[in-house]
């Protein structure tokens, strides 16, 4: 009998993206970012990858360049800079000519009780996770405007449920969440789709080191396979989204998690 406690095989490429031309904010590391930049790939997509972080943001491509498929091309981007955003557009116009697809992966997470809380602490997780968000969706609706295209927003299942010390971060993603919803009734009117995916714990590296192994063991039972999502799961969750599978799909955030509520 299988063992459903363990993820499956990684799956194969269906060339569902085959010649589409796709732009990934915060995609370098080890995170949903850059299992979403390597999926798209494999699935035969050029990409544009940015992140915050320069020297892993050139490791990332020379990692999907060698993968010997589609293009790739990086550029560095602070989502809370407006002036970051113009330049990656203006990249992405530059490398590709349009933009098929872009995946809005951006965000900063956080503990601290609300009683503490900072304004500084809030309004940091709200500037990226929030607001960086929204900087990229205007900047992609502009961009598609006139030839249409794909939206795809990471939430969290946070925007849905309470958690102690995440008051901040719940309340970006819920933003998220009727951010995505707005901008899909927009964008009909533009041949542009919008919808968000909302994963609760997908296990990486970094996620590892900064989060205690009492907290992991905690937020592992709440899943219904007892594990965490590997972030390649919710990366695939976004290629269907990102494809012609997901055609008449929009305004909608997918629960990539058995804790929708």
């Amino acid at each position: 009998m299988a063992d459903f406690s363990l993820p499956p095989d990684y799956p194969p490429g269906h060339d569902l993206l085959r010649g589409r031309r796709v732009l990934i904010t915060a995609a370098a590391g080890t995170g949903i970012g850059f299992a979403a930049a390597k999926r798209c790939v494999e699935e035969g997509a050029s990409v544009l990858i940015s992140d915050i972080h320069p020297a892993r943001l050139t490791e990332a491509a020379a990692r999907l360049e060698a993968l010997a498929k589609g293009r790739v091309v990086a550029q560095r981007c602070d989502v809370t800079v407006q002036e970051d955003v113009d330049a990656l557009f203006a990249a992405a116009e530059q490398a590709f000519g349009a933009m098929d697809v872009v995946i809005n992966n951006a965000g900063l997470g956080g503990t601290a009780d609300l009683v503490d809380m900072t304004d500084a602490q809030w309004a940091k997780v709200l500037d990226v996770t929030l607001t960086g968000t929204f900087r990229m969706t205007r900047a992609a609706m502009q961009a598609m405007r006139g030839t249409g295209g794909v939206i795809v927003n990471n939430a969290s299942v946070l925007g849905w449920r309470a958690q102690k010390g995440q008051a901040h971060y719940a309340a970006a993603k819920a933003g998220v969440m009727a951010l995505t919803r707005c901008a899909a009734l927009e964008g009909a009117d533009l041949g542009i789709r919008v919808n968000a995916v909302a994963p609760s714990l997908a296990m990486h590296p970094f996620l590892a080191k900064v989060t205690t192994e009492a907290l992991l063991n905690e937020l592992e039972a709440k899943e219904a396979y007892g594990r965490p999502a590997e972030v390649w799961e919710v990366a695939n969750v976004m290629v269907f989204l990102a494809s012609d599978y997901a055609s008449y799909m929009t305004g909608e955030t997918l629960s990539v998690s058995s804790q929708r509520a």
